[in-house]
């Protein structure tokens, strides 16, 4: 137990904090979300991932394990919240709007930070969480929105949308001068680096924002099937992925503590900008964020015990 408080204690509780500063400027001030949202998308996150991949030393081996579990994982969530649609008999918007909820994780502002407190900096950790925020961006701003828009302009369209994301060649890029050992002059590194440095900061502050925002209420609902899902269901299904590929260490560790985050504020984001069931996506993001500081708790702790 006393073990389980001290992980609270420096890993999440300094995280709620800066979400609590989020939710309270929000409040007092009224932030452009929609600006902030647009510079962690198209600056800040793209140069945390360039930063990080740049400059981390990792085999391709790594990279291929982790694109393997990220797969597997989608897939059987997927299957988990579309089967629970078909038995409740939910509607296709709703349903894609839950079953977002537990495919789309926060392993950006949320996840980034408990990695870093709980590896304490360590480049291989580091690393996977940020292949594995890599893979969430790609996939909920491709598959997430193509999900929500084809329902109203079509398949084709909703693909396009998404080669616009600048996750994707940020990654990309940072790989191929990684390998290559191209050197990036200093007068480029060091803004890329404040860039780097200002993401979690923002993030958290962000997403305190998101959740002040948010109308929600305790009233008992499907969001808490989908909510236990995400939080409890989840990480054990990462478990059984994690054992069947015989991954251990801080490799499976680090997919583990992931695999247990609560829902991404995106799935939130772009269920509000297609007008998706909103609210019901909004509840979903503050419930799960809430229960987590219990839920991930206990699977920081597992994770010490069973890797």
């Amino acid at each position: 137990m006393s073990e389980m408080l001290y992980i609270l204690q420096t890993v999440l509780l300094p995280i709620f904090i800066m979400i609590l500063l989020g939710f309270i400027i929000q409040k007092k001030f009224s932030l452009d979300l929609n600006t902030l949202a647009k510079l962690n998308i198209y600056v800040f996150v793209p140069g945390f991932i360039f930063v990080k991949f740049y400059k981390t030393d990792f085999a391709i081996s790594l990279l291929l394990y982790i694109v393997m579990f990220f797969i597997i994982y989608m897939i059987v969530l997927f299957m988990i919240g579309k089967g629970i649609a078909v038995f409740c008999k939910t509607d296709k918007g709703e349903a894609t709007t839950l079953t977002n909820s537990l495919m789309f994780f926060n392993s950006g502002n949320y996840g980034v930070p408990v990695n870093d407190l709980v590896f304490k900096g360590d480049p291989l950790a580091m690393s996977v969480q940020v292949i594995v925020l890599s893979l969430q961006n790609i996939f909920t701003f491709s598959y997430g929105v193509f999900a929500i828009q084809s329902l109203h302009i079509g398949k084709l369209k909703a693909l396009l949308g998404y080669f616009k994301m600048p996750v994707l060649y940020a990654l990309l890029l940072a790989i191929v001068l990684n390998y290559a050992n191209v050197p990036i002059p200093e007068f480029i590194w060091t803004p890329a680096n404040y860039v780097a440095d200002a993401m979690i900061a923002i993030a958290l502050l962000m997403l305190g924002a998101q959740i002040s925002n948010i109308n929600f209420s305790f009233k008992w609902s499907k969001s808490y099937v989908y909510v236990f899902i995400r939080l409890i269901i989840g990480p054990f299904i990462a478990l059984i992925i994690i054992k069947i590929m015989a991954l251990d260490g801080i490799i499976a560790q680090t997919l583990f503590i992931a695999s247990a985050m609560p829902t991404s504020v995106n799935s939130s984001v772009i269920a509000q900008e297609y007008d998706n069931h909103p609210e019901l996506a909004a509840e979903l993001v503050f419930l799960s964020t809430l229960l987590s500081a219990i839920t991930v708790v206990i699977v920081i702790y597992l994770s010490r015990i069973w890797f």
